[in-house]
């Protein structure tokens, strides 16, 4: 799903969308003219690689997601909140689901036959 950044609703706005077997749920609105917070949860299920020896597991994601996006360059380092800028005026929801599934998946996760194995660990592939 698609909208233009500048038709972004000045009131929370209910936001579902799916991709794959994962879903973000929530709500979006404009903060300021150049800003719209993302209040969702990302839930359902992906595959996952072993960092250890390479099996792919099914995990449950359950991920709060607040952030703000942007369309102009943002240059207060004062900011808590993540800001991501978004290119072309577009806010592509399909797009944020698929980034936050990344940066999950890029995180080290052990499976649990490797959790249980206490021996020390080397292999080559």
């Amino acid at each position: 799903m698609k909208i233009e950044f500048k038709k972004a609703p000045q009131t929370p706005k209910k936001l579902e969308v799916t991709v794959d077997s994962v879903k973000i749920e929530g709500t979006f609105c404009k903060m300021s003219q150049s800003l719209v917070k993302i209040d969702a949860t990302l839930i359902g299920n992906t595959d996952i690689d072993c960092c250890r020896c390479g099996i792919t597991d099914n995990i449950e994601v359950n991920e709060k997601l607040d952030f703000l996006l942007s369309d102009r360059i943002i240059k207060n380092d004062e900011r808590e909140d993540l800001v991501i800028e978004i290119e072309d005026g577009l806010i592509d929801f399909d797009a944020l689901v698929q980034s936050e599934l990344e940066a999950i998946k890029s995180d080290y996760h052990i499976c649990e036959q490797c959790s249980n194995d206490n021996d020390d660990f080397e292999k080559e592939f």
